[in-house]
């Protein structure tokens, strides 16, 4: 149990236009919440801040339902349960659930998954084995139908979900990975570390003219974390049959008018090529095969990530913004 009687959270008060703003949102006191039947009361440890949440700020329909105005927002986390009205979840017990922004929560049991801080860090939990983790393996091996001796490209290669893209397609024996990032640092984080056979920095030049460099043969697959001049590049370096899996477009998240197409879409007619997007809750059933395969190459360094940690839920908002600027190395990470 907990002696506080009070919860911060974090509320959307408008919905914003083009860059979010301070003023858009507000850290705010309520009452700490009790479970009903079937609920448990988590204290909060990890938070996670992710690229989708921007478009849940929006009022426009998308494939989940926007933030509520004046109301706490939503987003993975993981806790430890100090309260349990729930058959088969225990005091003491941590859990995965979506009701992050906020320091305790109320979750239903159907909604909380119980994970063992003993097998790996709980801020794993949000990251590499987690939801990134999965959506990196599901839109590789299923969406982009990666095969061995495929070359692959990776925009935003250095984020959470793109730095394991390129990892679980060399552990499966892609011929060259290439990936794209904003920094020098991360360049060399990709090549050093991640085990990238090639990167650059999209600041530094065009990207189609550095792809080209990269893989001067073409590319097989590309996974699509960014977009625009991204998109248009890979699509003119495709072979013939290559196939692209459109994860995230955070080059126009933030945009006030529509971005205009690549436009070089005609020569998906020569390539025979396919360009396919993917939300990774088509592909819980991968899950278990995704734990089993992508655990132990954690475990044994194999497969090697990094976290980018804010301390505070008073930071949480700087958190997303910097996510939003390109500021992370890896997953970001809120610790309470």
């Amino acid at each position: 149990m907990t002696t506080t009687t009070v919860n911060r959270e974090w509320h959307l008060l408008s919905r914003p236009v083009g860059w979010p703003k301070p003023e858009d949102f507000a850290l705010v006191e309520s009452p700490l919440p009790a479970p009903r039947e079937g609920q448990v009361l988590v204290r909060n440890t990890y938070l996670s801040v992710d690229p989708y949440m921007r478009g849940r700020m929006s009022a426009q329909k998308s494939y989940v339902a926007p933030f509520e105005l004046g109301k706490a927002m939503q987003g993975g986390a993981v806790g430890e349960v100090i309260e349990s009205r729930a058959e088969g979840i225990s005091v003491g017990d941590h859990v995965l659930h979506p009701l992050g922004w906020r320091e305790y929560a109320v979750v239903g049991a159907e909604h909380a998954v119980k994970v063992d801080p003993g097998a790996a860090p709980l801020s794993s939990y949000l990251g590499v084995l987690g939801m990134t983790g999965l959506t990196a393996y599901a839109g590789l091996l299923r969406t982009a139908a990666f095969k061995e001796g495929d070359t692959v490209f990776v925009s935003g290669a250095a984020g959470a979900v793109g730095s394991q893209v390129g990892q679980i397609a060399k552990l499966k024996g892609a011929a060259r990975v290439i990936g794209s990032a904003g920094s020098d640092d991360k360049v060399r984080l990709l090549v050093e570390e991640y085990g990238f056979d090639a990167a650059f920095n999209y600041k530094k030049g065009p990207v189609a003219e550095q792809l080209r460099e990269a893989a001067p043969d073409g590319i097989d697959v590309y996974f699509d974390n960014v977009g625009g001049d991204h998109l248009e590049a890979a699509i003119g370096s495709l072979r013939e049959g290559g196939r692209i899996a459109i994860c995230g477009m955070i080059s126009v998240y933030n945009n006030t008018e529509p971005a205009p197409g690549p436009r070089n879409l005609a020569r998906l007619i020569q390539t025979r090529g396919r360009i396919e997007g993917f939300l990774v809750n088509d592909h819980r059933d991968l899950q278990p095969q995704f734990v089993d395969e992508v655990g132990p190459w954690v475990a044994s360094g194999r497969l090697k990530y990094r976290e980018t940690v804010v301390e505070g839920i008073e930071n949480t908002l700087d958190a997303f913004l910097g996510l939003l600027r390109g500021d992370n190395t890896g997953k970001m990470i809120v610790k309470l």
